[in-house]
């Protein structure tokens, strides 16, 4: 029997922080989905992982003697499928220099010495697949804009994943008017009211115990998942996710709340990511397009400098555990890093590293760790949850990195 492994990138781990602070790369969520839930729905079967030792006590690897490492970026597909299921023991599946598979009776270590294994090429290499299978490009999230980019059409596909066969729960408010309802999936549970869903351009998924408020107007794609709350008057542009147990007021567009993360109030959310457990005070607003029109510079880990992203519009990416007050301005192209603690007036620094507490008028100081854990603990039990030990550790590990370099 296959044994299937998600493994890290180093240099995409890098490209991809501060997400991958605390999780590894398929815990990134595009889509409906995270990448490794869309990789058990299509195998039928639970993947482990293969990431930095520091967090491989929370998502730990697990081994046989058939093992079928995938790389954690890439999205799954019919074309990335067959040729997996066709690679022999030794073989690695590479796209562009990018290597997508490894099939192995080894145990590997990160990072994975790719040179070992022999190579096969993506396009034309396996004659007995279908050649309409290999034209496709894989989707592969790279860098940072890469998940709000592809969050749309990663919407629609997970969409079909999950509903496939399935019978949606019915709409019966009198007051919500839905355009497309064939493109509109309700889970069970789910509270709907007085609201404008427009499905015609893409799907609209809400998920089990999901409420949409009065007065909220809802552009598909769009996706709410299990006990999210879209609150009342809100306005939920296109290709934006809601992962489980977030809350978005406001107006919110193109744009990903990973999971129990709150955007409760008024203000503007555009081109961003926000991580696990994220707060926004009222009236928090983004920009993600600068006022000359020009290319939006981002920090990168990788080079520890701002470089260009590529981008014309492109907002917030938030690791997790970070807060920000009330009035809060970030600017285009925003980077802010694990457990920060981010108010005060005035447009942000466009990198605030993490575990850092201040603005940009005040300064920043150091988050004291004890105090930044209360404050998570204090959190997370409105939602009768707690951390970890194994999450303690690696929130530890990432607050000494960042006080050896303050």
């Amino acid at each position: 029997m296959m044994n299937y492994i998600a493994f890290d990138d180093e240099q995409l781990r890098n490209q991809l922080k501060p997400f991958t602070f605390t999780k590894p790369l398929a815990g990134i969520r595009c889509g409906i989905l995270t990448i490794g839930e869309k990789w058990e729905k299509v195998l039928g079967a639970k993947i482990s992982h293969l990431t930095e030792d520091y967090l491989q006590e929370k998502f730990k690897q697990i081994s046989t003697d058939n093992n079928i490492y995938i790389n954690g970026s890439v999205c799954p597909s019919s074309s990335i499928l067959s040729l997996i299921h066709h690679l022999k023991d030794g073989e690695k599946l590479i796209n562009r220099d990018i290597v997508l598979a490894i099939r192995t009776s080894q145990t590997l270590a990160f990072p994975i010495d790719y040179t070992s294994f022999n190579t096969v090429e993506l396009l034309g290499a396996i004659p007995t697949i279908e050649q309409n299978l290999l034209g496709a490009q894989p989707t592969i999230i790279q860098n940072l804009p890469d998940i709000y980019l592809k969050n749309g059409e990663q919407i629609k596909a997970d969409f079909s994943l999950i509903t496939k066969g399935r019978q949606s729960q019915t709409i019966t408010d009198p007051f919500t008017r839905i355009y497309a309802p064939e493109n509109v999936f309700v889970e069970t549970g789910a509270s709907i009211k007085a609201a404008i869903i427009n499905a015609e351009n893409g799907p609209v998924y809400i998920g089990k115990n999901a409420t949409i408020q009065e007065g909220a107007v809802i552009i598909g794609p769009f996706s709410a998942d299990e006990g999210s709350i879209v609150a009342w008057g809100a306005k939920m542009r296109a290709n934006t996710t809601l992962g489980p147990f977030c809350r978005a007021g406001g107006e919110v567009g193109n744009s990903i709340l990973t999971a129990y993360t709150n955007k409760a109030h008024d203000g503007f959310l555009g081109n961003s990511v926000l991580g696990e457990w994220c707060n926004l005070g009222a009236n928090t607003n983004n920009s993600n397009l600068k006022n000359d029109y020009s290319d939006v510079k981002l920090y990168s880990y990788v080079t520890k400098q701002l470089e260009k992203s590529g981008e014309l519009f492109c907002g917030l990416f938030m690791g997790d555990y970070t807060k920000a007050g009330i009035s809060t301005m970030f600017n285009t192209g925003t980077v802010v890093g694990v457990s920060s603690n981010v108010f005060g007036a005035g447009f942000q620094d466009k990198h605030v590293p993490s575990f850092k507490w201040g603005g940009v008028d005040s300064g920043y100081a150091l988050y004291r760790f004890d105090k930044a854990i209360q404050v998570i603990n204090e959190t997370m039990k409105r939602r009768d949850k707690q951390l970890s030990e194994a999450e303690l550790q690696i929130l530890q590990y990432i607050h000494d990195r960042e006080s050896s370099i303050w």
